[in-house]
């Protein structure tokens, strides 16, 4: 019986003989605690001084976190952080800067929720706001010719460095590093300029690929412009906790991370009419706008004209106004796709990669939602078909006359490519 992730719960399904694409990640057996694991890590850093070296005569630093959208365990990786920058200037004044990138702020409760009460409240803590003009200031211009306007805070500290985790990501290839700066901490200018149509539509904006990749190009410069001298990245299993750590420069000890991840989350596809998917539970499937990811990794093993079934619960709807007008608004997927192809850069819209992402599935494939009857109506509104069950779902792809089924329980945990 599989068990796929959905909100806080899990939905039972009896796979029968149908195809299963699963992370190898959860083989792996953890030496020790996560903050062990962490530890170790940032005793060896790769291609970098220890974080107690360069916080040495440094007057402040500032820690960018990952905000509300992913499950990164900065439990088992601040105290770390924290402790080595004391050990190499006990006055160093730290500041924690949440990479909200383009999503909304970061809540009171969901800080304490992902820090702890202790860390929330002996922390000072800023939340990056892409919207706010006076809050960004502009360092450089990116390869693709945005200009790279990034936080004040991050500017303007001694010492910037970042936690982070790893995981496959749908257009960018893969999540941290570079990630915590573009779009983590950026202005809205310099995302939107670096997920434009022309990017998002390269073959290379692909789940797990890094060369080649125009928006991992951008985001690298993004990260050198802002002097990120140091990260600590960590990989996580499907009950997210930490089983590897990699810390030190940037470019390589991301890169590390990434063939590693990559050792155990790459699958081969199993093409078949019907894939049954999830965005791996809460708080990764919160909105219709996160469960995209999992759709590109079902769309890669789905046959032309199949159905793509996504379990997820979505607390919050939709997670963007202009995502949902943009696919609620448009004539047909298509007809959305062609206008993304010919906006320009400058002419970015909010949301448009991730709406532009989802018409490119949705002109290959019918997409059921199996979630919330509250947001049946937001889900039709989007093109999409909603379910109130997983065997509902089931019953209307096989109405369809389709019948090969492979399923992805968790759907961003996998890198699906031959």
């Amino acid at each position: 019986m599989l068990k796929i992730p959905y909100g806080n719960t899990f939905i039972d399904f009896d796979e029968g003989d149908a195809n299963v694409l699963r992370s190898k990640i959860d083989e792996l057996k953890a030496e020790g605690s996560g903050l062990e694991i962490v530890k170790k890590a940032m005793a060896n850093p790769i291609d970098s001084p220890r974080l107690c070296e360069l916080a040495k005569g440094k007057k402040n630093c500032v820690i960018i976190i990952s905000d509300h959208t992913r499950p990164v365990p900065s439990k088992d990786i601040l105290p770390n952080m924290f402790a080595e920058l004391k050990e190499g200037n006990p006055d160093i004044e730290i500041t924690l800067l949440v990479s909200t990138g383009f999503h909304r702020p970061t809540t009171e409760a969901e800080l304490r929720a992902k820090l702890g009460d202790e860390i929330y409240e002996s922390s000072k803590i800023v939340v990056h706001d892409c919207f706010d003009p006076d809050s960004n200031t502009q360092i450089g211009i990116l390869p693709s010719g945005a200009p790279c306007v990034i936080d004040k805070v991050a500017v303007e500290t001694e010492l910037l460095v970042s936690e982070g985790f790893i995981e496959p990501h749908f257009f960018a290839g893969f999540s941290g590093g570079r990630k915590s700066v573009l779009p983590g901490v950026c202005d809205k200018v310099t995302v939107l300029g670096n997920h434009c149509s022309k990017f998002i539509d390269s073959e290379f904006a692909r789940t797990g690929v890094l060369d080649g990749n125009p928006l991992h190009t951008d985001m690298l410069a993004a990260a050198k412009f802002a002097k990120l001298a140091y990260i600590v990245n960590v990989v996580i299993d499907e009950d997210k906790k930490t089983v590897a750590a990699f810390a030190g420069n940037y470019v390589t000890a991301h890169r590390a991370g990434c063939d590693f991840l990559l050792s155990y989350a790459k699958v081969e596809p199993k093409m078949a009419d019907i894939v049954i998917t999830s965005n791996g539970g809460a708080p990764l499937d919160q909105n219709l706008y996160q469960c995209v990811k999992s759709m590109t990794a079902a769309e890669a093993t789905c046959n032309p004209g199949g159905v793509i079934i996504e379990c997820s619960y979505c607390a919050d709807g939709h997670g963007g106004e202009g995502f949902y007008r943009s696919l609620k608004d448009c004539e047909s997927a298509q007809a959305f796709y062609d206008q993304c192809m010919a906006t320009p850069q400058e002419k970015t819209i909010p949301d448009q990669w991730e709406s532009q992402i989802l018409a490119r599935v949705l002109i290959k494939h019918t997409v059921i939602i199996v979630t919330r009857p509250e947001i049946k109506t937001m889900v039709e509104d989007m093109k999409m078909k909603y379910a109130a069950s997983l065997e509902e779902a089931l019953e209307m792809a096989h109405a369809l006359g389709k019948k090969s089924l492979t399923v992805i329980p968790n759907g961003i945990s996998v890198i699906v490519k031959k």
